[in-house]
């Protein structure tokens, strides 16, 4: 997960720029985006890795199919779930201590089954190719609104 690990020391190299807002591109700071992509990349992961991949039934999704397909995710047209919202004091420590929960994370899932899956409140269950794929585009989405933010 080379593309993953690429991923997460680009976000970590943003930690200075932390505090910063620009209410132009984002309501949120560049931590809290930095933590958002951290909590997407950790739930999913955990998920992926407690599913059972008998129990994995692909089905077609348009959207995903989409978003999979043009690696790019529209701006402002998709919802966080609550549970990947950051919430509290975001510090550069907090930051760095889930980046290198993170990296641990990510090694994890090298000798999944590639029929663990985990369920996306858009495109449905999503085995372990396309949810590989859809950490990556999830994470550079985030890398750059934080770059706007940072401009």
């Amino acid at each position: 997960m080379e593309q993953l690990n690429n991923l997460i020391n680009e976000l970590e190299q943003h930690i200075l720029f932390l505090d910063k807002t620009n209410t132009a591109v984002s309501k949120a700071s560049v931590g809290w985006h930095i933590e958002h992509s951290l909590k997407v990349l950790t739930q999913i992961i955990d998920a992926v890795e407690k599913s059972n991949p008998n129990a994995y039934k692909w089905r077609f999704n348009l959207i995903g199919a989409l978003v999979l397909s043009f690696n790019k995710i529209p701006r402002g047209k998709g919802k966080a779930p609550k549970t990947v919202i950051p919430e509290g004091n975001i510090t550069s420590d907090t930051l760095k201590h889930h980046i290198e929960k993170t990296r641990f994370m990510i090694t994890k899932i090298e000798n999944l089954h590639p029929n663990h899956y985990f369920k996306h409140p858009y495109f449905g269950d999503m085995n372990l190719k396309p949810t590989k794929k859809f950490l990556g585009i999830h994470t550079n989405h985030h890398l750059k609104i934080i770059k706007d933010i940072i401009k």
